[in-house]
């Protein structure tokens, strides 16, 4: 089966691409660097040639609101009526877990309209919601850095290494489309402040970190539980401390 991995270069896109070829898979990396724009559109008509299934999981360069409220919609547009002159069986595209809950950040607003494309478009589909990635702790910590201090919502996160999120898209990927939603998450619930203060740990920055009721999650307000997936979610096994311990 013929599968081309959108942002196939990339954290996510190449764990999947490798996974797939394992299981006997043809699977394609397509991404700018590969002579693939979903924004402009090159090279989407000759790299779905013969492609069974599609699978999304590419990310807009910028996180500023109107960068990623052209990048989803324009590359999202563009790669499924692409699909649909190839005719492409199943588009798998990967999301955020509480996108639905999250519509104070301009990104969710971006990810939300993006799953909404899918939805209407026709083509059988499969949206993989998944918690924050264990490697994105840092960058998590560096949106919400002042000075020298870390200011982090009072919420719980349920968060999940790379290649168990890669594994789990690649048999979605392989599987029959569910025309819905299915989310994945990771083995352990942690308090934000005390995953953050973890993975901060591990790299030796000294940052203080606190909670604050006024902090956001990429502009968003948070509750409890706002981060979590539901009870149905497929847990991946990779807990944060073993994955610390690996990196060191």
């Amino acid at each position: 089966m013929k599968v081309v991995v959108i942002g196939g270069t990339g954290l996510i896109g190449s764990k999947v691409v490798a996974g797939l070829g394992e299981h006997g898979q043809e699977a394609v990396a397509a991404a700018p660097n590969t002579g693939v724009n979903t924004l402009t559109g090159e090279g989407l008509a000759e790299v779905l040639q013969g492609a069974q299934v599609v699978v999304d999981v590419s990310n807009s360069p910028s996180f500023e609101d109107e960068a990623v409220m052209e990048f989803f919609p324009t590359s999202t547009t563009r790669l499924l009526e692409a699909e649909a002159e190839a005719g492409v069986a199943h588009h798998v595209a990967l999301s955020v877990v509480g996108t639905d809950r999250l519509q104070g950040s301009g990104y969710f607003r971006a990810k939300q309209v993006q799953e909404d494309l899918i939805r209407t478009s026709g083509i059988p589909y499969s949206i993989v919601h998944a918690t924050q990635f264990f490697e994105f702790a840092k960058g998590l910590a560096d949106g919400v850095t002042e000075g020298d201090t870390v200011h982090l919502p009072d919420a719980k996160i349920q968060p999940m290494v790379s290649g168990d999120v890669a594994a789990a898209v690649g048999r979605r990927a392989v599987g029959e489309p569910v025309n819905g939603v299915v989310e994945i998450g990771g083995p352990e619930v942690f308090e934000l402040e005390e995953f953050i203060r973890m993975g901060l740990a591990a790299l030796n920055d000294p940052r203080k970190i606190v909670t604050d009721p006024q902090a956001t999650y990429w502009g968003a307000p948070l509750q409890e539980g706002t981060l979590l997936p539901g009870p149905e979610a497929d847990l991946g096994e990779t807990k944060f401390a073993d994955w610390l311990a690996q990196q060191r």
